[in-house]
């Protein structure tokens, strides 16, 4: 079973997988180098009473040895590169020359190339996730989990709302940061179905240690349902327990910073909570879950993530934070 998030043990197919290739070639290179180096400084040493044809020296030892080792490491880096930048959204150059300030990445356009393409918001300290639908991202807008199908491309478009954040699932690609102001690309791809564990990889305020979220490759078929029953409103509750949370729900202040679709909740400054039942994690990454940690979320958010932007609720009876936990688990 392959480590959710370790850049050692990339999954198959993926642009993670090429930079652990690239790595693993250049410490062999960097070992090759280092003994033949050290074995030409142990025969200088020896032959010093020796005559040493001096040129051979030079011409062999200080010029072929490195244009020739070095060349073909550079060469590989570059073939490589190339296989990401087949991943990735920018040429080499393109990527150079910003580096200069020359061209901005914030003001292109993408491509109508099909690739399935979807917005991250990085924000203190959770993730806001929408997917394009028809050149639009407010039909699918989930929090904290990225979905995407098996053998095919996804361009993130990333962006934050407040400090530097930088996105980084080291079992698929590289880490890239999201800068305020700018919308940064990354394409993701693998042809191996399973869970990866997402963070972001810069200082970015207090709970930046607990600022993580799942990557979960599918079936393109599978995929292509969950994509769809996304896009649904949420579900009504179907008995009098579930109708008691949802009671509770709005009696409390929750929808005034969460979405609901289907509902009259229309908060924008809190995560979409439609289809929240269906995703593996609470408080991006933290929490497993289930009905008893989204209780525990519900009354105790600054005991288990101290400072984010949700309060503690202790305005709900025992009864009613289970009803409500148990609605939103339902919202799948």
């Amino acid at each position: 079973m392959k480590h959710p998030a370790s850049a050692i043990d990339p999954a198959a197919g993926s642009g993670a997988a090429l930079i652990d290739q690239l790595g693993n070639v250049l410490y062999v290179g960097g070992a090759i180098i280092f003994i033949v180096v050290m074995a030409l400084a142990v025969y200088g040493v020896l032959a010093k009473a020796r005559s040493v044809n001096a040129r051979l020296w030079v011409l062999g030892g200080g010029l072929a040895f490195p244009i020739v080792t070095l060349a073909t490491l550079l060469m590989y880096s570059l073939a490589v590169g190339n296989g990401l930048n087949a991943i990735g959204s920018s040429n080499a150059l393109q990527l150079f020359l910003e580096c200069f300030g020359i061209g901005d990445a914030s003001g292109r356009e993408p491509a109508n190339d099909g690739v399935l393409r979807i917005h991250v918001v990085g924000k203190q300290w959770w993730w806001e996730v929408r997917y394009e639908r028809d050149g639009q991202s407010a039909a699918v807008v989930l929090a904290n989990e990225i979905r995407m199908p098996t053998n095919r491309a996804v361009e993130l478009l990333l962006s934050t709302t407040d400090v530097i954040h930088s996105f980084w699932a080291p079992s698929l690609a590289g880490k890239i940061d999201m800068i305020p102001g700018r919308t940064t690309r990354l394409r993701l791809q693998t042809s191996e179905e399973g869970s990866y564990r997402a963070l972001c990889a810069e200082y970015c305020g207090g709970q930046h240690a607990l600022m993580a979220m799942f990557v979960v490759t599918q079936d393109p078929t599978d995929f292509d349902t969950w994509l769809e029953r996304q896009a649904l409103p949420a579900s009504q509750p179907t008995d009098a327990f579930l109708e008691t949370g949802y009671d509770a729900f709005f009696r409390g202040e929750c929808h005034e910073c969460h979405t609901i679709r289907g509902t009259p909740a229309t908060g924008t400054s809190g995560p979409d909570l439609t289809h929240v039942g269906g995703r593996k994690s609470l408080a991006a990454g933290t929490l497993n879950n289930h009905i008893g940690t989204m209780a525990g979320w519900i009354a105790g958010s600054q005991e288990v993530k101290p400072g984010n932007k949700m309060p503690s609720s202790l305005a709900y009876t025992g009864v009613e934070l289970r009803a409500l936990s148990a609605w939103l688990g339902s919202l799948e």
